[in-house]
């Protein structure tokens, strides 16, 4: 996927010695530069969302019921039944 990002001189030129002495391309210099630095910024958002979501919900530990979401039809009628 193209993407197009603007350099400042100094950047540039950077990426252009480190392209060279890598014996790559500034392409792939920039991919692996991009992997480096976002990876362990996204697994540590990763992270950071479980535990709200755990924080979120250590409070209600649930039913205790395994098979609500399977009974769920034979439950509603249950209850719809005893209304009427």
């Amino acid at each position: 996927m193209p993407v197009s990002v603007r350099l400042d001189r100094q950047t540039e030129e950077l990426l252009k010695k480190a392209s060279q002495a890598m014996g790559t391309s500034k392409s792939a210099v920039v991919k692996q530069s991009i992997r480096q630095f976002c990876a362990p910024l996204a697994e540590a958002h990763k992270k950071d969302f479980s535990e709200t979501i755990k924080t979120l919900i250590k409070d209600h530990p649930g039913s205790g019921k395994g098979d609500l979401a399977i009974r769920s039809k034979e439950i509603l009628r249950e209850r719809l039944g005893k209304k009427r």
